[in-house]
Order: structure tokens, then sequence, then C-alpha cells
């Protein structure tokens, strides 16, 4: 009897659900002009108008916040992040000295960035300079600059692009490290930052400049993040610091271990996490361009730490763990240009190719001509920057950045592989004047420099150390 009950029951049920309603359901259906159903509403223009401002105003907040973050995470990378990774690789006597280079310019270069270098860099200008009209950050404000981030306040842009500044002439200081004078290097890169940085970041990314590839410039030069911007500039000047000071005292034939391989692991990470503000910051919204460059970001650090190790093992037998960090740090450097305008696999290949090509050029070049790279930030940023900004030109893709359009807005190719096989002269031109720039510019700097107050610390003071003579202090008190 149960049996039948449960039975009967489900089968009721689906004989009503399957039984059309009778004409007398239908006549209690409201109907007519009267009926809620048919009843419609003109829309409320001011409503629509205020939806509209709460959506444009919700955006321009979520995008804000995203900026704000990756310039504090820019600002990471130069301290703590390079200043242990830097500071990890000296000897013990010059860790402070090391360290105190990049947080002196934390500090520098925000005051000269407040009086003139925003303004030099992203003001409207000459092809090669911008002008005056944001002196002393004079109408930065709560506007959006449409140029530049539409859906941010113009004070913000300004912030994010100040850690660019700030983080440039800090990666130069491993070239001269444990030997220049404290007050050589504030002078160096006061000079520095004018006659390379601004000029350079306005030919990139700045109002009529004539490497600007969003708009218009002369030669578009595609660089996402700063591969040429940050990284060549800093990487050859740093090369010719290395030529131009001379070899350590000892160098080669003295030992010059890194005191602590800790902290520089500690900030080879802490620079791979800063880097995702580095590059997704770049694309100054919070939407799916900045998720493709962070996971380009990502990816092109990881193949590079095991292209570098690769190498490593093969011609030593083994990897260490330094090796492993600078790979990583050369294939960060690497995808920067290339991060907002390719695909994940191609990122991984930039990687690749850079820790391969970054480790012989330290491994095997330097040893080779001799010079005296201190931290490698020539053979790391010159030679990464410049990798990477040859091979944006060649998988950039429109599928991931439509950075280019004909008259109607269409689309057009980004890079060879794209089709468009004249963007490979653009980026070469690029490094061209990025390498001369810096090459020019850093000699004439540091011949003024030198003959205003010298260039480098005497020889009882390399061999006292630089936390002892330049500051006074020492890093670690084993007395107490």
């Amino acid at each position: 009897m149960r049996l039948k009950t449960l039975t009967w029951v489900p089968c009721s049920l689906l004989l009503l659900m399957l039984t059309p309603l009778s004409p007398c359901a239908y006549a209690r259906q409201p109907t007519g002009s009267a009926s809620a159903s048919t009843t419609t509403t003109a829309p409320d223009p001011a409503q629509i108008q205020r939806l509209e401002q709460q959506v444009a105003e919700a955006k321009s907040a979520g995008d804000n916040a995203w900026m704000l973050t990756s310039s504090a995470l820019v600002l990471l990378m130069t301290g703590p992040g390079l200043a242990l990774f830097y500071g990890g690789l000296v000897r013990r006597k010059n860790v402070l000295g090391c360290m105190m280079q990049s947080f002196t310019l934390m500090a520098l270069i925000t005051v000269l960035w407040a009086l003139w270098g925003y303004s030099l860099c992203f003001g409207s200008g000459t092809g090669f300079i911008g002008g005056f009209q944001h002196f002393f950050l004079r109408g930065v404000g709560a506007a959006p600059d449409a140029d530049y981030a539409g859906t941010v306040p113009q004070q913000t842009f300004m912030m994010f692009q100040l850690m660019f500044a700030i983080i440039t002439p800090a990666l130069i200081t491993g070239a001269f490290a444990e030997r220049m004078k404290f007050s050589a290097m504030v002078m160096f890169m006061i000079l520095w930052s004018i006659i390379v940085y601004d000029p350079m970041a306005h030919m990139v990314w700045g109002k009529g400049g004539w490497l600007n590839a969003s708009l218009g410039g002369r030669f578009p030069t595609l660089d996402f993040a700063g591969g040429t911007v940050v990284h060549i500039t800093s990487g050859v000047s740093a090369l010719v610091c290395a030529l131009v000071l001379g070899k350590r005292l000892g160098y080669p034939k003295v030992p010059m271990p890194p005191h602590s391989v800790v902290l520089s692991f500690i900030g080879a990470c802490l620079l791979w996490v800063g880097w995702f503000g580095f590059n997704a910051g770049s694309a100054l919204t919070a939407g799916s361009l900045a998720s493709s460059a962070f996971v380009a970001t990502h990816f092109g650090a990881a193949a590079a730490a095991v292209g570098w190790s690769g190498m490593e093992w093969i011609r030593n037998g083994k990897p260490s763990v330094l090796g492993a960090i600078s790979g990583a740090v050369a294939g960060l450097v690497a995808i920067t240009p290339a991060s907002g305008f390719v695909a994940p696999l191609p990122a991984l290949l930039i990687g690749l190719v850079a820790g391969v090509v970054c480790y012989w050029m330290v491994a095997r070049v330097k040893a080779r001509l001799g010079y005296d790279d201190s931290l490698d930030a020539f053979g790391v940023h010159g030679m990464g920057g410049t990798v990477g900004a040859l091979l944006t030109g060649l998988f950039a893709t429109a599928a991931v950045n439509p950075i280019f359009k004909d008259a109607h807005g269409h689309p057009l190719p980004v890079g060879l592989i794209d089709g468009h096989a004249g963007q490979m002269l653009s980026q070469a031109v690029g490094v061209l004047i990025a390498w001369g720039l810096a090459l020019v510019g850093t000699l004439v700097i540091l011949k003024l420099v030198d003959a205003v107050v010298g260039l480098r610390v005497s020889e009882e003071h390399e061999i006292q150390g630089l936390d002892l003579s330049q500051h006074g202090e020492e890093a670690y008190n084993f007395e107490a």
C-alpha cells in the first residue's frame, strides 16, 4: 500500500504540471492598457545620467586604488628590494654604504620630481624634452589627464611615474659599488636624472615624444613599462661608470664574494613581487590589460630563472642560489617592455632567452673584457633591457594590445609576427637612442663631477670600507 501511494504522488504532480490552464485561469490574468505587464514609462534622463556618473565613479575608484597600490609596489622595489639585493652582494664593510645610496635616491629624486622632473618628462614640450607648465607640480591635482590616464587623478599618475624615476638611477649604483664617494654619487644622480632620464622618459612616454607609440611619435617604440627608459639607460650608464671609475682594489685577483646571499635572496623576492606593480600597473587601469601584463611578468621571470640556472648547471655542474635570483631579475628586466604587448607563451620565450644571454654576459663576456661592473648592472639591465626591447617588436600582437589603429578605429598589426615588420626598425631606433643618450650623457656627467668633487674614494677609505669612511657606521656590531 505504501509503494502505491509513493508512486501515485509524483505521477499526480507531473500530470498537473503538464495540464494546460483552463480558459478561466487565463481570464484571471490582467489585460488591457491598465495592465502592469504592458504599461511602459519613458526613461528618466536625469536618472540615467546619475547611473552613468555612478558607474564612471566606480571605475575611477577601482583604477585609482590599483594605481596607488602599484605605486607602493614599485617603491618597494627600491627600498627594501634593491637595497637588500645589492646590499647582500657587496662585502660586509660596504653594506650600509650600498643601502644608503638606494635610500638617498628615494628622497632626493622625489624632491627633484616635485620641482621639475615630472614636468620635463610629461609636460608638453618638444620631441626630446617636456615643457615647464608643471614646474613645482603646478596644475597637477585631482583632475585626470586624458592623454595619459583618463580614469585616475593626475596626482596619482604623477606618483606612479615618480617611483620609476627613483629606481632607475638606483640600478646604476650596482656598477660603482664599493668605490664612489657619497658626495659624487649625489651630484651624479641629480645631473643624470635631468640629462638622461627626463629626456628619455619624455621621448617614449610623454606628449609629443619622438618615440611615443600611443601618441603618434615619429618612431613609435613599444615600451610598456621601461625597457628603454629604465633598464637600457641605467644599464649602459652603469657600464660607463664602471669603465671610468676603474676596478676595485685587488679586482679580479682578490676574492670578493657576497657577504650575505640571504639578504640578496630576500631582496630578489621583493623585486619579483614589486615588479607586478611596475608592469601591470603600467596598464594605468585595473582591466584585462593589467591582467595580461601581470601574467607575462611572472612567466618571463620564471623562464629566465630556469634558463640562467640551466646554463650554470651545465657549465659548473651545479646551480647556485645567486644565479637563480639573478636569472629571475634578468627575466623581469627583459619582459618589462613587452609585458603589455605579448601573450603568455612568448613571455616564456623572452624570459628564457634573457636568462641565457644575461648569464653569458656576466659569466663570460665580463671576464673576457675585464671591466669591473661590481654587481652586474650592465650584464643584467643593459643587456636584458636590449634583448627585451628588440623581442617586443617581434612578439607584440594586437590581440593583446591594439595600440595601433587606422582612421576608422580598426586595429592594425603591432609586431613582426602580427604582420608589421617595420616595428623592428622602430624598436632598433629606440634602443640606439637609449644607448647613445646614456653613453654620451653619463660620460659628460662623470667628467664634470670628477672635476668638481672627485669621483672615487681614496685608497685608504676604500680599504676601510664605505660604511665607516662615508657614514661613520658599521652594519654589524659583533661585540654586542
